[in-house]
Formats: C-alpha cells, sequence, structure tokens
C-alpha cells in the first residue's frame, strides 16, 4: 500500500524493510542525520530522506513509520554475560528497577507460594540497595517470613548472598561446612549458618553455593535463552559480547546458542570468549580450545572472539569493594605468561578481567616482556575490562601495546561501596573513561550484567554521562563525564572494534548490517533523569524485526510461549519500568544534587582566590551512607 507517498513498484533492487519519517543519528560522520533507511538481505541499501527510498519500495517491501521518533543504530553490550544469563532467565525473579524493598519481598512472597516444591526463588544481581527507597538489604528473618517453606537465595552484587532457612537447608550448610578459601558462611553463637553468605574477597562462595539450584533441561535452556535474548532486544541491544565467567563451561554451557545460531533462532548478535574453568588447568584448556576453534570462527550471528575474561586464575582480582583489595602470590607471572603467549604465538586475542592498577601494572610487565620478543600484540585483539583504578602511567603503557579498554557501570550500583573505602577523590576518576578516550584508546562500553549490573544499557548510558549512581550519588565530575553523541559510540563503535567488526557493525551506513533501534524518547533531547527509563520501540537486527511495542506491537517475531508457567518471569516481567509519576521525585532530586553541585563549584572558586578558607569536607555526607 502507499505509505506517505511511497509507491510501491515492480523492481528487483526492492528492499525487504524500509523505516521513513525517522529522526536518524547514523553515526557516520559522512551522514550524520537521516531520515529514512532501506534493508535488504540482511544490509543496509540506502540511508538518506523519505525521497531517496521511492526505489527502494518494491511489491513485498515491508514499509514501517516512525512517526517521527529517533532511531540510532542498534546497540552492543561490549561486556555482558549473556549466554550464562539466558540459561538461567526464567528461573530468576528480577529486582531491576524495583524502587522499593517492600516491593521487592512482596515479588518474593508471591513468587515462592508459585514455585513448585524443589524448585528455588532467586534473585541473582541487577539491582542494588541503593535502588531502594529504605536503603538497605533484607534480612534473613523477612526471607524466611515471605517463603517459610520454599528455599530463597537473593545475591548482593558480588559481595554477599543472603538465604533463608529453606535454602540453607537445600544446600546443606550446617555448623560443621568448612568456610570455602576466600569466602565465609557467617554463624550465629551456636555455630549454626545465619543465612549470609560473604564473599571474602572472592565470590567463588556464591557462585557455587547458586550452582547447587535446579537447572533447566535443554529445551527449558532454548526457551529461556530466546525470552532473555528478546528481553535484551526490548531495550535496543542487537549485538553483544559475551565475556564468560565463572561456571561456564565450553562447550557444554554454549551448546544452546550454538543450537539456536544453527536454526536461526539468535535474535542476538554474539561474540564469546573462552574462560579456563579450573585452577592449575588454565593451560591445558586453552591448548585444547586452540586445536579445536580459532578466534572469527563463527558468522555474524555467533563467533569466538578470542579468550578471557580470566587466563589464569591467580591473576585475577575482584570487583568486591566491601573488602580490601586482595594480595596476589608474588609469582602469578610464571603461569600468566605461559597463557599470554599460548595465545599470541597461536594467534589468539584475549580480554582480561582487572579491576586495579596493581594488577594491570603487573600483567603488563609480562606484556613488555613478550613485545620484546615481537610476541605482542602480533595484530592480536586484546583489551582490559573494568579498570576502576588504572594509573595514566599504565593507559599509556596499554596504549603503546596496541591495547583496548571495556568500561562497565558497576560502580551505578557500587558506588556507594567504593567511596566508603577509598574516598570520592578516587571514585572521581572510577574509571578514567576520559583519560582513557583522550590516548586515543578504543573504549567500549557495557553493563556486566547479569550478576552484578542490570542489563538495561540505559542505565550504564545514564552512567557515563552524568555519574550517578543508581542510588542518585554523584561519582564523577564533569571532567570524567563524556557527552552523549561519545556514550552511544562506546555502545556502538567501539564494541564493533573490539570484535573486528567495525567495517559491517555499528553505524548506519550502506553495506553495514541492518541493526537498528527506534526509541521511545528522544536520547538527545530528554532530560538526564530520564535517560534509564529509554527503551526501544521497534528493534530490528539483519532486517528483521525482532522486538516492537507500542504502536509497532505485534509487527515483530513470534517465539515460542515462555515456559515453565510457574516461571517469575512469566509472571513479573523482566526489569520493572518506574511509572512517570514517580520519576518526578527523582527529577526534582537531580535538580537539587545539580544546584549543590554548582554550589560547590562556586565554593572551590572562591577558595581558590583565597576568599573562603580551604575545606577538606567530602562531597557527601557519610552518615546517609
Amino acid at each position: 500500500m502507499p505509505v506517505g507517498g511511497l509507491v510501491p513498484r515492480a523492481t528487483d533492487n526492492a528492499a525487504d524493510l524500509v523505516i521513513r519519517n525517522a529522526k536518524i543519528h547514523t553515526g557516520d560522520p559522512r551522514l550524520p542525520q537521516a531520515e529514512a533507511v532501506a534493508i535488504r538481505g540482511g544490509v543496509v541499501t540506502a540511508v538518506g530522506s523519505d525521497k531517496d527510498m521511492v526505489d527502494q519500495v518494491g511489491l513485498n517491501t515491508k514499509v514501517v513509520d516512525a512517526l517521527g521518533r529517533r532511531m540510532i543504530p542498534g546497540l552492543n553490550d561490549a561486556h555482558l554475560h549473556v549466554i550464562r544469563g539466558g540459561l538461567n532467565y526464567v528461573l530468576e525473579l528480577r529486582w531491576d528497577g524495583v524502587r522499593t524493598l517492600r516491593e521487592g519481598l512482596a515479588m518474593l512472597r508471591e513468587q515462592a507460594g508459585r514455585t513448585p516444591k524443589g524448585q528455588w526463588v532467586r534473585v541473582v544481581g541487577g539491582w542494588s540497595a541503593e535502588q531502594f527507597a529504605e536503603r538497605r538489604l533484607p534480612t534473613v528473618a523477612e526471607l524466611n517470613a515471605v517463603a517459610p517453606d520454599t528455599p530463597v537465595f537473593v545475591l548482593n552484587l558480588y559481595q554477599s548472598a543472603i538465604l533463608n532457612r529453606a535454602a540453607l537447608k537445600a544446600v546443606g550448610y550446617d555448623k560443621n561446612t568448612a568456610d570455602p578459601r576466600g569466602g565465609q558462611i557467617v554463624r550465629g553463637r551456636d555455630g549454626e549458618p545465619t543465612g549470609i553468605l560473604l564473599a571474602a574477597p572472592s565470590a567463588l562462595i556464591l557462585y557455587s553455593t547458586l550452582a547447587k539450584a535446579p537447572v533447566l533441561d535443554a529445551e527449558h535452556r532454548k526457551t529461556s535463552t530466546r525470552h532473555f535474548l528478546r528481553e535484551l532486544n526490548r531495550f535496543g541491544l542487537t549485538s553483544a559480547i559475551d565475556a564468560a565467567g565463572g561456571f561456564q563451561s565450553f562447550p557444554e554451557n554454549y551448546q544452546t546458542v550454538a543450537d539456536l545460531a544453527k536454526d536461526g533462532g539468535l535474535s542476538l548478535r554474539i561474540a564469546y570468549h573462552l574462560f579456563p574453568q579450573t585452577a592449575g588447568q588454565e593451560i591445558d584448556d586453552l591448548t585444547r580450545w586452540i586445536g579445536v576453534v580459532r578466534p572469527d570462527d563463527g558468522d555474524e550471528w555467533l563467533r569466538l572472539n578470542g579468550a578471557g575474561e580470566n587466563l589464569t586464575w591467580a591473576a585475577a582480582d575482584f570487583e568486591n569493594f566491601a573488602q580490601p583489595r586482595p594480595e596476589h602470590a608474588s609469582d602469578y607471572e610464571v603461569e600468566f605468561e605461559k597463557a599470554v603467549r599460548l595465545l599470541m604465538e597461536n594467534g589468539w586475542g584475549f580480554r582480561l578481567h582487572a579491576t586495579y592498577d596493581e594488577t594491570i601494572r603487573r600483567d603488563l610487565g609480562v606484556f613488555e616482556k613478550l613485545a620484546a620478543e615481537g610476541l605482542f600484540p602480533g595484530g592480536n585483539r586484546w583489551l582490559f575490562d573494568h579498570a576502576e583504578t588504572v594509573s595514566a602511567d599504565s593507559l599509556d603503557r596499554i596504549a603503546a601495546l596496541g591495547g583496548a579498554m571495556s568500561v562497565q557501570n558497576r560502580l551505578s550500583f557500587q558506588g556507594e561501596t567504593f567511596v566508603r573505602r577509598y574516598g570520592p577523590g578516587a571514585a572521581a576518576d572510577a574509571p578514567p573513561i576520559r583519560s582513557m578516550l583522550g590516548r586515543g584508546l578504543t573504549v567500549g562500553a557495557g553493563t556486566d550484567a547479569t550478576r552484578v549490573s542490570s542489563y538495561n544499557p540505559w542505565i550504564a548510558l545514564h552512567w557515563l554521562i552524568t555519574g550517578r549512581t543508581v542510588g542518585d550519588l554523584i561519582l564523577h565530575p564533569p571532567h570524567n563525564r563524556v557527552d552523549r553523541e561519545t556514550a552511544l559510540s562506546m555502545f556502538t563503535k567501539a564494541g564493533a572494534v573490539l570484535t573486528g567488526e567495525q567495517e559491517v557493525k555499528g553505524v548506519l551506513r550502506p553495506g553495514y548490517f541492518g541493526d537498528l533501534a527506534v526509541l521511545s524518547e528522544d536520547f538527545f533531547e530528554v532530560s538526564d533523569s530520564e535517560i534509564p527509563h529509554i527503551e526501544s520501540l521497534l528493534t530490528v537486527v539483519g532486517g528483521r524485526i525482532v522486538y516492537a511495542s507500542g504502536e509497532y506491537e505485534g509487527i515483530d517475531e513470534t517465539i515460542s510461549p515462555l515456559t515453565p508457567e510457574w516461571s517469575p518471569v512469566a509472571h513479573f516481567g523482566g526489569y520493572q519500568v518506574t511509572p512517570v509519576a514517580a520519576r518526578a521525585g527523582v527529577r526534582q532530586a537531580e535538580l537539587l544534587g545539580q544546584a549543590a553541585e554548582e554550589s560547590e563549584l562556586h565554593r572551590q572558586w572562591r577558595s581558590r582566590r583565597g576568599l573562603v578558607p580551604e575545606s577538606s569536607s567530602p562531597g557527601f555526607d557519610p552518615c546517609f551512607f
């Protein structure tokens, strides 16, 4: 049918999909803004004005009116545990976006009533006590009250877990259970576990306890993964780089996404990494994988990107800011060098989890040794993840070695904890994003979901732009924030560079993948406080409409119904939307915060001129934390 003056005609070059009447941010400096885009065979064929689409519309072309909404290239989360998250998504009660603990506990009570015997209720990441009006964690007594008979496991970041009485019984923890290395089972006077597990500082105790919960069978894992990918599409995600992680074994835990890719069932492009799981066996694992697969094996939907985010367990540090920085063994470089050398000699890139500069400096020493032998970087892609406390000197060394960075908004959820340990001065540059960009480093952005941050990328974009936590504490001063276009580029172009796909992904340009999102609100015009509440109304991956809502509801692909029927996601959904009325108070708080920040800048200006005495007071009142 004619749409807005576009008349279908018989042509061999017609597009499969044309989206018109949009405000398009293309990400392409050659044509930054446009009105319409055409896609054929999964690839963009034209970008321009509505008039430019006349020759693209054929008898079978689907034409969608964007109704003047903002369109952007599809988002690419550069550090997301998407494979592990998909295997468990339908089993998890998500507190992402929940504004009060009272509401969270009500959800727990209701879910416990529908959960069958033998199954658990599990809240696994994506939230922080700071997002709640009560500003606190649930207690064991509260979990026992809302679920006296159903096991409940609540993960608090990678800091702790809270288990009710039934969960302690299900995992078999009692007074005779020994504390694992790097973890603590908190006990009462009688020696019995209280229900609190602490990462001290290793999260292994949290991982291993959660691993005792029931798992899904193969078919349910497929359904769970497809619905998780659809949930990511809801926020405009079209690609993700899977960072592997603990208890994600290759190849068995990768089989679900491999099967979906084979059957055309993925709605998100995934580049994955391989992570040795067993301490002392890392070199054997890497050697075996090198003989089986190679980086870039796969296709545009599922492909290997390299090793990591751990190469050897002895070199790993942790992101538990409630605990002191862990001290590594004095000789971890011996095995670490073997792993890096093996990868470099066989053309494998890698990514490395490194929270602290102390770790990064020691790793760089190994890289520089190999560089002196001509092995590093050898044309291989490599990067550091996280890097909250990386120094200027280390950034210079990373740049000299051809490395890249990937930052995540972990401090959106852990910022208050970081400030309590290291102070607001250290938090101001945790991580030093602008310093990374200023050195010309590729800096991808991601979430580190699902067990730390939420998978909602707009929370991460909000953090990059405002420097604020979900509890509305300002961490980053203006010198370490980025503008909206830069933040979006970190979530599009930079991620494509990290997987070597910068010539086909990350911008809307002819010849590039037809990956895009039409947004519920204009990212470039809404207030800062509204950024976390943006969603996609129409998400397209390779020309396929994989998610549609609002005016477009019903034109996306159908997927199998969500099972099992008692799934928390089936009843509550995933990310919880905050109603507009409730957001008005957040905006008022934001304006007050801006006024306070401006007042502090004015005080500093007066202090530098000797008009008022110097002050060493912190940037916030610790009594509130």
